[in-house]
């Protein structure tokens, strides 16, 4: 699939972009059977310090080992890396964690990093779905805590509203579910949720890969901590989305509403259209709307395959959406091309078809089982251009493959 073909597809200009969008290697595999997938983040409210997290997959939803590197210079050098374990043998299975987003709160100008873990008794992903609990620390060097809901009752094995461990688990999607924050001070953190059925068990009525159900966690600072608390869930209609809601991501209007914008899935069902939904808050994020599909602000609506997207604010005030958009109906998660970026209606919370272009796309010769998504975007704070991390990632039999890239997006 080429730009050209989407534009067709589409049967809509694509603008071109204010300057060309510049890719270039962040930090390549270390050998053949291994994906390399980094992100990066500022750790103070301005100025140059950041650091890096850097992941090494050989095969899907497991994170072999992780480095962390610093800056001082906006990332234009890093220092050696260090290496950070995400799994080890236990007695009772393997300890697994996998890094996701950081972020700059506002409020108290204190760096967070938040991540999953748990262990997992066969060390099969799947089983995360029973197992993963949310952690974050304050601070680069700051102590692990646990996400858990307020009041006396929750605890790590009952973190949440409808969660026990063992059963089912609260989680953090891809790292483009990044935490945001509102004026009145308080950090929303959109998170995934498998739920459970009227038989205690996982509830998935479609038999695909997972189900699961979107939700937000409100953070608010209370002496110098953290207090957290659940928002209402929102959950899917399987006949419409088979593998239910996934991956949130969310964006703040301009009337005050909260805009959230869902992964869902035609899996096992590919007569489905593939669609990219949409929820919104009128009261700060506890209550939302039923889910529907997300579309232009013309009321067209487009394909998109089941794959992380991101919503980014940026300075001059402007919203952009990341993610990716199919000229045809995708068969589940695929085609995970072309990646494309567009801004949204801040009005509305509908994305302006005028300004969408291709950031990357699958090239001639290439495989189609070319995967551009599992991405971070963040604004560059000295020349304001969009930054995506991204791997060009092609999962193979024998093992994961492909560079973590580094994007320059000119807005």
């Amino acid at each position: 699939m080429t730009r050209r073909h989407l534009l067709s597809a589409a049967a809509a200009p694509l603008l071109a972009a204010p300057a060309p969008v510049r890719r270039e290697v962040f930090l390549r595999s270390p050998r053949k059977g291994i994906a390399v997938m980094a992100t990066s983040f500022y750790t103070r409210p301005s100025g140059g310090e950041m650091i890096s997290i850097e992941q090494r997959w050989s095969r899907s939803d497991t994170i072999d080992v992780s480095y962390l590197r610093g800056s001082s210079d906006h990332g234009r050098h890093w220092t050696e890396p260090k290496m950070v374990p995400t799994g080890e043998k236990r007695p009772n299975g393997t300890w697994r964690k996998h890094p996701r987003a950081g972020t700059i709160d506002p409020v108290t100008g204190k760096y967070l990093e938040f991540w999953i873990e748990g262990v997992l008794p066969g060390d099969d992903p799947l089983e995360g779905m029973r197992i993963w609990t949310i952690h974050y620390r304050i601070g680069v060097n700051g102590d692990p805590r646990a996400v858990v809901h307020e009041g006396a009752q929750y605890s790590v094995e009952h973190s949440m509203p409808g969660v026990w461990m063992g059963k089912n688990a609260v989680m953090l999607g891809d790292s483009a579910s990044v935490p945001v924050s509102t004026k009145d001070g308080r950090i929303l953190l959109p998170v995934t949720l498998s739920p459970l059925g009227k038989d205690g068990k996982l509830y998935n009525p479609t038999g695909g890969y997972t189900y699961t159900e979107a939700m937000v966690i409100h953070g608010t600072w209370k002496n110098g901590a953290l207090v957290w608390r659940a928002s209402d869930r929102v959950a899917a209609d399987p006949a419409l989305s088979t593998r239910g809601m996934d991956e949130p991501t969310l964006g703040l209007l301009d009337d005050g509403r909260i805009l959230m914008v869902m992964r869902g899935s035609n899996d096992k069902n590919h007569a489905l259209p593939g669609r990219r939904w949409v929820s919104l808050s009128s009261d700060g994020g506890y209550k939302w709307t039923k889910p529907a599909p997300w579309t232009y602000s013309t009321g067209e609506l487009f394909y998109s395959p089941s794959s992380c997207s991101q919503l980014l604010k940026h300075s001059s005030g402007r919203l952009f959406w990341l993610g990716n958009i199919s000229p045809e109906n995708p068969k589940g998660n695929r085609p995970r091309y072309p990646l494309v970026i567009a801004e949204v209606d801040r009005k509305s919370g509908l994305l302006l078809k005028e300004t969408l272009r291709v950031v990357d796309d699958r090239q001639p010769g290439e495989s189609e089982i070319l995967m551009l998504s599992n991405f971070y975007a963040r604004e560059d704070r000295e020349k304001h251009d969009v930054v995506l991390h991204m791997t060009r990632l092609f999962a193979f039999p024998e093992g994961w493959e492909g560079d973590a890239m580094q994007y320059h997006i000119p807005v």
